[in-house]
């Protein structure tokens, strides 16, 4: 059967969209090629805010628009919270929960046996008729941890290492959409890496809803997690001489800052293949806000964790979450927040807009309320004041040496890589060059 994935969201989503699509093809079914008409269509949604579902429900729907005898699957964050308003949309056959979304192959096979003999889709019209259904359990009962890794960038590959989150910050609903926090063991996920490297990948990216609290389910640390990842001595080649790169290299995504500790900080200095490359989620600079949201340190211990990596890692790229508009950010909050993020010395502003979710803490707490149109200002201005950081840091280093990582993606006549430290390069397309290390 030929299956067509469209996910949105973390890169959580799309590294197990992609272990589901490899799955299938393990099993005999086909990726729908653009031009394809798919017979079965999966969602991987994401439920962050109201802008996220909106996106959902538009990806749902125009995928009925385009294919209405495809089966269309929905699982993800939203399925797993909306579940019921999700299977009354047009065209839903199945909604599958977070745990429920690896039975996916399974459930492709089944539809597959339901067809007449040699008969071909569409499967409406397949007997017995399909048996339609919401499959969501109760996240946070589930203990399961399902690892993965993504596979289809041949340069560039995501390991899941954690899921679920125990943290409860009033504005979020991913603990009741990704369940509690679990991980699987270091030797699992050093087997996921090794895989990752012997099938081509160069750069591995270790991910995860709150990775920093690897660990919680199996007695282990995140620290001895990296050490592991740092000495895959049975895959790893010589360093290339002058060039201080070996034959992969590994990114941290994003760290809660209380997590992010002066260890792993200084572990990252001096590791054979971690970038210096961090992204940590602020939220507010303001500890009234901070307060607020229940988040699980001060700014003055953000800040901390900046200066520490600017001390051992000076060109460490450092990206940082924040969000504008939440109850209570009042216009003195907002100031206060506003002068903070400007004193830092970061790379790049992640910025979203606060949106009201349903079932959350903060909508308990009588609060002042931010206008719509003023949470839209200050989205803008913190975009400009990323937009000017970002500038800012790649000025720093030109005409400078580094090494680029080449991906396979061709733009025009031009293609592009990363440096260790996150700057984006472009060069004349050369396919000999495509996950190839260069200096330039």
């Amino acid at each position: 059967m030929k299956v067509r994935f469209t996910t949105l969201g973390c890169k959580l989503n799309f590294a197990e969209s992609s272990a589901l699509g490899k799955e299938l093809l393990s099993r005999g079914h086909q990726r729908a090629l653009q031009n394809e008409v798919p017979d079965v269509c999966v969602v991987n949604t994401c439920s962050v805010t109201d802008a996220a579902d909106h996106k959902d429900r538009q990806a749902i729907n125009q995928l009925h628009r385009k294919y209405p005898n495809a089966i269309i699957v929905v699982t993800g964050c939203y399925a797993q919270l909306q579940p019921e308003q999700i299977a009354q949309m047009d065209g839903v056959d199945f909604v599958l929960g977070q745990n429920e979304k690896y039975d996916i192959p399974a459930l492709v096979d089944t539809l597959e046996a339901q067809l007449p003999h040699n008969s071909t889709p569409p499967l409406h019209n397949a007997t017995p008729p399909l048996n339609h259904a919401i499959r969501v359990s109760a996240i946070r009962e589930v203990d399961e941890f399902h690892g993965v890794h993504s596979g289809d960038d041949r340069t560039r590959c995501f390991i899941k290492v954690q899921d679920g989150c125990n943290y409860f910050c009033t504005y979020c609903t991913i603990p009741y959409a990704r369940g509690k926090s679990r991980n699987p063991l270091i030797s699992e996920v050093v087997a996921d890496a090794q895989e990752a490297l012997l099938q081509g990948a160069k750069e591995l990216i270790i991910t995860g809803v709150n990775i920093g609290d690897f660990g919680r389910s199996t007695g282990e640390s995140f620290i001895d997690l990296l050490r592991a990842l740092d000495n895959l001595q049975s895959i790893s080649l010589p360093f290339r001489e002058g060039t201080g790169v070996g034959s992969y290299r590994i990114r941290i995504s994003s760290c809660e800052p209380n997590l992010l500790t002066d260890e792993i900080i200084d572990f990252v200095a001096q590791s054979k293949h971690f970038a210096p490359h961090f992204h940590i989620p602020l939220q507010s600079g303001s500890n009234e806000v901070l307060s607020i949201m229940k988040r699980r340190y001060t700014r003055e211990l953000f800040a901390e964790r900046v200066q520490h990596i600017r001390e051992v890692i000076p060109h460490a790229f450092i990206g940082v979450d924040c969000m504008v508009g939440v109850r209570g950010e009042t216009q003195a909050c907002w100031e206060d927040y506003l002068e903070f993020v400007k004193g830092l010395d970061v790379s790049q502003l992640h910025v979203f807009t606060y949106s009201e979710r349903a079932n959350t803490r903060m909508l308990e707490l009588d609060l002042y309320v931010v206008p719509k149109a003023e949470r839209q200002r200050r989205s803008k201005i913190l975009h400009a004041v990323s937009e000017e950081k970002t500038r800012a840091f790649y000025e720093k280093y030109a005409n400078r040496k580094a090494v680029v990582l080449w991906e396979s993606k061709k733009e025009g006549d031009q293609m592009s890589g990363f440096t260790d430290n996150y700057i984006k390069v472009y060069r004349p397309y050369d396919k000999s060059k495509v996950n190839t290390f260069e200096e330039v």
